[in-house]
């Protein structure tokens, strides 16, 4: 199937990715779906880790110092939070890897967690990263050894006699099988093999035998002297795995509402693969299906796939890399700091007349060193009035010092592009006759770029 338009290549850089740039297109605009693919695949830097994070803190005793180092300390600890923040926003932005990157956000969200530690992020973070087109196995195992996430479902005081049931609970309902395919007994026994799983005061796991429970433990039906290992590969040997995480890959990729039999096909593919995640993404990806109509321009981008396809886009460098945060706190998700174990819940839910406002102003602050408020979302019942915001808040006015590359951009345009075309390129949706009208009235390329990346279809992906 060769691509004559930019349609169906365009979605699959969209879904796989962050978008398509005119470079990529030049490079792909004649290629097969199929090779399309298999160069997704094969872009290299991809499982380098993220390593802005050098050494971490003993925080219990940090904290019993006196105020000054307590002080200092936790300054230290925002400037890491922020420098971890930075630095993933730059890979996404610079990658040449970006399915993989694209993954390892996936990830990130599936496996929600919060961490007050830079370190322990950090690692979690290249462990999804490592792992983001791997087996799936081994991505749970080493989440579930990880400090970041044994300290944030209290794992660590998860002890023989007084068992901690968080992380067994969050890693049936949210992490593997799925709400209803397994018992409040079965969550009891599962805490009871977790049991002693923590960590040491350098971060390392550790298996606390004299805290373990070694007595005998019956899950899912089945009884012996289970320890966590053998809770996580009862879990995989039950097929509603597979599905419960092609059914919120299908959400992530495909559609908000999930198609059954594609679901059910993708379950089928992971599970015979002993849950390799490449060849259940190209199946995706070469699937018929992937490319119809109803599943293109469907879904709001993630407030972090919109600042990063921008950043692609148009290769924008900022002279203050903090501004990003403040973007990302603005439209509802920060990195590395999730609302809970749940992760955000995406989709539709991005999006309110406050976020929308807000979206459609970044792109020409970005791209034309405008002025954008900093605010809290304005009240339901005030929409008009979008600067008006709850009295605990502040208006803080922040000049954004970004530069786009406009050379650069306007260079890889194609030179036989209408202004048309271009806009169907920059869009995933169809161009109402609205939009056509204002293409057809503009008469600079980059003023036309500038307004097609601030309207409400440039939300969608």
């Amino acid at each position: 199937m060769v691509m004559n338009n930019s349609k169906q290549l365009k979605h699959l850089w969209a879904r796989a990715g962050f978008g398509m740039r005119f470079e990529d297109f030049k490079k792909f605009k004649n290629a097969s779906t199929k090779h399309a693919v298999k160069r997704l695949f094969n872009d290299d830097d991809s499982e380098t880790p993220i390593d802005i994070i050098k050494e971490g803190t003993d925080y219990s005793t940090i904290m019993k110092g006196d105020e000054l180092a307590r002080k200092m300390f936790l300054q230290q600890q925002r400037q890491q939070e922020k420098d971890l923040n930075i630095a993933w926003i730059n890979r996404m932005s610079t990658t040449n890897a970006p399915l993989h990157e694209k993954m390892t956000l996936f990830w990130h969200n599936h496996f929600a967690c919060r961490s007050n530690n830079a370190l322990f992020a950090q690692q979690l973070n290249n462990i999804h990263r490592a792992n983001a087109l791997g087996n799936f196995r081994t991505l749970l195992f080493q989440v579930a050894e990880s400090p970041a996430m044994l300290q944030f479902l209290n794992n660590q005081q998860n002890q023989k006699g007084h068992p901690n049931e968080n992380f067994a609970r969050e890693l049936m309902e949210l992490f593997t099988i799925g709400r209803g395919n397994y018992t409040e007994q079965d969550v009891k026994e599962s805490a009871r093999a977790f049991t002693g799983y923590g960590f040491n005061k350098t971060g390392e796991f550790v298996t606390r035998k004299f805290l373990h429970d070694d007595n005998s433990k019956t899950f899912m039906g089945k009884t012996g002297n289970f320890t966590g290992e053998d809770i996580m590969n009862a879990l995989l040997e039950k097929r509603e795995t597979a599905h419960f995480i092609s059914n919120k890959l299908y959400k992530y990729l495909v559609n908000e509402i999930p198609d059954p039999d594609h679901v059910n096909a993708m379950a089928d593919v992971f599970y015979n693969a002993n849950y390799e995640i490449k060849p259940l993404l190209e199946y995706v990806f070469n699937a018929e299906w992937f490319y119809d109509d109803k599943n293109i321009g469907n879904l709001v981008k993630a407030p972090v796939e919109f600042l990063v396809g921008l950043n692609r886009q148009f290769d924008i460098t900022y002279q203050r890399p903090e501004v990003l945060l403040q973007f990302q706190r603005v439209l509802g998700q920060v990195l590395f700091n999730p609302p809970n174990v749940a992760g955000w819940p995406g989709g539709r839910n991005w999006i309110d007349s406050s976020s929308l406002m807000f979206r459609m102003k970044i792109p020409s602050t970005l791209l034309n060193g405008g002025l954008i408020d900093f605010t809290g979302k304005a009240d339901p019942e005030d929409e008009a009035y979008i600067a008006t915001v709850r009295n605990q808040q502040q208006i803080v006015n922040t000049r954004v010092q970004a530069q786009p590359d406009w050379d650069k951009f306007l260079h890889d345009v194609p030179k036989n592009m209408s202004k048309t075309d271009i806009a169907q390129f920059m869009l995933e949706p169809n161009l109402s006759n609205t939009l056509m009208d204002r293409i057809n009235q503009s008469t600079d390329i980059k003023d036309l770029v500038i307004e097609l990346v601030s309207t409400p279809e440039y939300q969608l992906t």
